[in-house]
């Protein structure tokens, strides 16, 4: 069985503020840099011999902390962005009803107004890439992949076959676990986050959320 852990990226300004950041390239803020070093330590114990990341930086400098503890190099790949979201990146989402109210709602719902990227669009760019790299990783191994909540979601939810709101978003530094075989791919585990110990030095532990 081949296993993908889709983790996302730390958190930035722009999240602390609830803005649709898109293919904008906002960096971690400090907190998210913060939780990148408190997850690597967790991805790190699971083995992995390949990590993937999206190129823009919140997810590239993640996957480089997480890379690192794990002995590899992260692999820039930009078929891992977020979703587009054009006119709307910079704008929260009251911002975006107040300013857009005919497309806010086909927006929210997944489709795609004013050329932003619809949930087929991301499914259509991300999925084939997690394909591949469960063929480079073999029936046995494990593989990274640093990415952005919407984009994450909505390829997972496409590979299994669920409505793509099945779930709940991730959080920041948040991780899935999707496993592929024979019959296809399963979903292992949904937004499994990293606790940091309260004793100093102490490693990091994680909880699971369904």
């Amino acid at each position: 069985m081949t296993r993908l852990v889709l983790l996302r990226h730390g958190r930035t300004e722009w999240n602390a503020t609830g803005r649709y950041q898109g293919h904008e390239d906002v960096p971690l803020s400090d907190e998210g840099r913060r939780q990148a070093y408190d997850v690597a330590p967790a991805i790190a114990a699971m083995s992995p011999s390949m990590v993937r990341t999206s190129d823009l930086s919140r997810a590239s400098e993640t996957a480089d902390v997480v890379a690192r503890a794990c002995g590899l190099e992260a692999t820039r790949d930009e078929r891992l962005r977020e979703r587009f979201v054009g006119p709307f990146a910079g704008l929260t989402a009251d911002q975006i009803r107040a300013r857009h109210p005919e497309a806010a709602e086909e927006f929210f719902a997944g489709r795609g107004p004013l050329g932003t990227h619809s949930d087929a669009d991301v499914a259509a760019r991300v999925a084939p890439a997690l394909e591949e790299y469960a063929d480079l990783l073999g029936r046995h191994g494990t593989g990274v992949v640093v990415s952005h909540g919407w984009a994450i979601r909505t390829t997972v939810t496409t590979l299994i076959g669920a409505p793509h709101r099945a779930v709940r978003g991730l959080d920041n530094c948040g991780w899935a676990e999707l496993a592929r075989d024979r019959s296809g791919w399963h979903l292992l585990a949904w937004n499994r986050v990293a606790v940091a110990a309260v004793d100093g030095g102490a490693p990091a532990r994680t909880r699971a959320e369904a």
